[in-house]
Parts: structure tokens; sequence; C-alpha cells
């Protein structure tokens, strides 16, 4: 009886929770600075959940060390629904293994809630380039190896890890140009001082459309509907090298099922509202709002892909 009881206690107590999350303000922890992808992502979310959820929803930007100051802060917090991690796929699956000392275990440490959104990496070079094509470009990639360079917004980043697949899968050598931010890489591969690299669609898609650089490739599985001119890595007889870059939202380890369900299908709502699906589709954002169990069985294939390239081509953070 006294068992019975208990239990009936618990499941009440349980029940309340979820009926009353959240009944104080949730702070949505992105570990990079304000005005990037992730943080346009988080606050997307933050503007939107109230709706659903009701509440007050604060976006409160950790940067440092390659997104896993931030990881390491949620690790900490309590496992209660309050303080949720947004961060694209560097924290979860590339920084463990650029990184020593990291104060967390990516796969182990942090609750997976949902993968919000992903975006393909566009291939692209300097509007007076002579590689016209990527057949052009593996050309110049052979004749000259480790000479074509190649732009990217920092060591580790999904721009270099793009280049690095790329390379391995078609068996060249570039030469890797890390920047400090993505804004830098761009401004030097408008201005024809790099040769290529590979861009996130939503960074580089007005240029391309403007005409200041020439798209050769995108990196994902089938044409991005907002570039379907442009063809993918793989119809041009580069297999192996589909990137996605990625933002999901995940929290500390041990968050109550109720209050993780709730939340999934509440991000889920939000950025399927047709309002909201159409303007990030617009950047170049494709809509995932997977579930918890996807999610993990995605990042734990994630985690394995970037550590077996990050191995193998002997890359590191420095």
């Amino acid at each position: 009886m006294i068992k019975k009881t208990l239990m009936a206690l618990a499941l009440a107590a349980s029940t309340a929770t979820a009926f009353a999350y959240p009944d104080k303000p949730v702070t949505l922890v992105v570990p990079f600075p304000p005005g990037g992808s992730t943080d346009a992502i988080a606050r997307v979310i933050a503007q939107e959940l109230p709706k659903k959820l009701g509440g007050t929803w604060i976006v409160d930007n950790k940067p440092g060390a390659t997104g896993t100051i931030g990881a390491a802060f949620v690790k900490r917090a309590p496992a209660d629904g309050y303080t949720l991690f947004v961060s694209s796929l560097g924290p979860f699956v590339i920084a463990p293994h650029l990184i020593k000392g990291v104060q967390y275990d990516a796969l182990k440490d942090l609750d997976p809630i949902t993968v919000a959104v992903q975006a393909p990496n566009v291939l692209v070079v300097p509007v007076a380039s002579p590689d016209k094509n990527l057949a052009d470009l593996l050309a110049h990639l052979k004749k000259t190896p480790g000479k074509v360079s190649f732009a990217s917004s920092g060591n580790g980043s999904s721009d270099h890890l793009s280049a690095e697949l790329f390379w391995q899968q078609t068996k060249t050598e570039g030469l890797h140009v890390p920047y400090k931010g993505g804004g830098p890489a761009i401004n030097d591969l408008l201005g024809g001082q790099v040769d290529a690299a590979f861009v996130n669609i939503n960074s580089i898609i007005q240029h391309i459309k403007a005409g200041k650089v020439r798209a050769l490739g995108i990196s994902s599985e089938k044409r991005s509907p907002l570039l379907p001119d442009v063809p993918t890595l793989a119809e041009q007889g580069v297999k192996g090298a589909e990137v996605q870059s990625w933002q999901a939202v995940a929290g500390p380890k041990g968050l109550p099922a109720d209050v993780k369900a709730k939340l999934q299908s509440a991000i889920a709502a939000s950025l399927n509202d047709p309002a909201v699906k159409e303007k990030l589709l617009a950047q170049g954002f494709e809509i995932v709002a997977n579930t918890p169990e996807q999610f993990a069985t995605f990042q734990a294939a994630e985690f394995a892909k970037w550590k077996n390239l990050i191995e193998s081509r002997k890359i590191t953070a420095d």
C-alpha cells in the first residue's frame, strides 16, 4: 500500500512538473558570439516557444574555445529544463577530437532534444577564377598539389573539414588558409586573395546570386531548392564528401522525460510553423526537428565520422 502511494505521488509530481513547465525563465546557452547562424536559430526558438509553452526564454551567448566553454557550462547546470544548449555541430561532434582537456563528454553529458535545422556547404571560387567547373578545379589541384588555397572560418570548422573530406575523397591536396571567422574568409574569397572555399549556403547565397562568386558544387545529397542549377558533388563524381552543417538543442544529462518530450514537440511545431519555416528556408536552412532518439543516433554517427577524418588527416586546432 505504502509503495503504491509513493508511486502515485511520484507520478503526480512528474505530471505537475510537466504541466507547470516552464514556471521560471529558461536560458538558451549559445556557445558563440551574437550574429552567427547558431545565434539566429536560438533567437527564433526563443521567440517562438513562448507562443507554444508560455514563459520567458532568454538567449545567453557564452563564446570561447570553439564552443566548448558553453557546452561545459550546460553540462554543470541542473537537469531541470531551465538551462538548454543551442549549438552547431562543432561542440557536439568535432571539438572533442580537436581540443585537449575538453570539460565534458559530448555523447554522455548532454541530453539530446532535437536537431533543429541543417544546411549544406557550397564549394565556391572567385568570379574571376579560371576554374569554371568542378572538373577544372580538380585538374588544378592535381597539377599543383598543396598550392590551391581554400579559405575557412578557422581550424576544425565545418568549412575546413569539408575541404579536408573533399581532398581525401578526391585524392588531392589543397592549402588550408584559416581565418578568424567566416566574414574575413568570405571577404578574401570575394577579393580573389584565396582560390576556393566551402561556405555554408546561408552565408554565401547572396554573393552567388549577385554573381560575385561561382558555385561549383553543393555538399548535400540532393540539390538545394535555393540553388537548383548547382549540382551536388556526388552528381559530379565526388562520392562520400557530403557535409551538412546543423544546429541542435540539448540539455544537461538527466532531463525529465516529460519535459524533454514537451520541449521537442514545441520546438518542432515552432520550426514547422509555415511563416517560420518559409523564412528559414529562404535563408538556406532545412527543418529537421527530429526526435531525441534520432538525434542521439545521428550524433553518434557524426561523432565517429569526424573522429575518423580528424585522426586520419592529422588535423589539429592549432
